[in-house]
């Protein structure tokens, strides 16, 4: 079964695995994911080591297909994000592909520690 981890469970992290108080790590998440976003905004890339980049790529305009009706339709540019998850992200994932049991199955629950990346 997937779970969904929400913007109050991060924090309960950080309170529990830093040691600052529930307020002072739910301002520290909002720093961090506001400079994220901030920095996306701006059309940067935002590298974080050991777990991947973000960054914003222009497409251009092109010609989709309604599926209905098969009539050409024009798909106006835009900008999409793009995540590229590092190579030590790609191999502890597929690690647990392979081991077959997430921590969900084993009875733990999952946790981000700061070695967890």
């Amino acid at each position: 079964m997937r779970r969904t981890i929400t913007r109050a469970q991060l924090g309960e992290s950080i309170y529990q695995e830093v040691g600052l108080s529930r307020n002072e790590s739910a301002e520290l998440l909002e720093m961090v994911l506001g400079e994220i976003s901030s920095a996306l905004v701006a059309s940067e890339t935002v590298k974080i080591s050991s777990f991947g980049s973000f960054s914003v790529r222009e497409k251009g305009e092109r010609i989709g297909r309604n599926p209905k009706t098969g009539d050409e339709v024009p798909i106006l540019p835009r900008k999409v994000l793009v995540f590229r998850p590092s190579q030590l992200l790609k191999a502890r994932i597929l690690e647990e592909d392979v081991s077959g049991m997430t921590d969900e199955e084993n009875g733990s629950e999952p946790t981000l520690t700061s070695n967890s990346f």
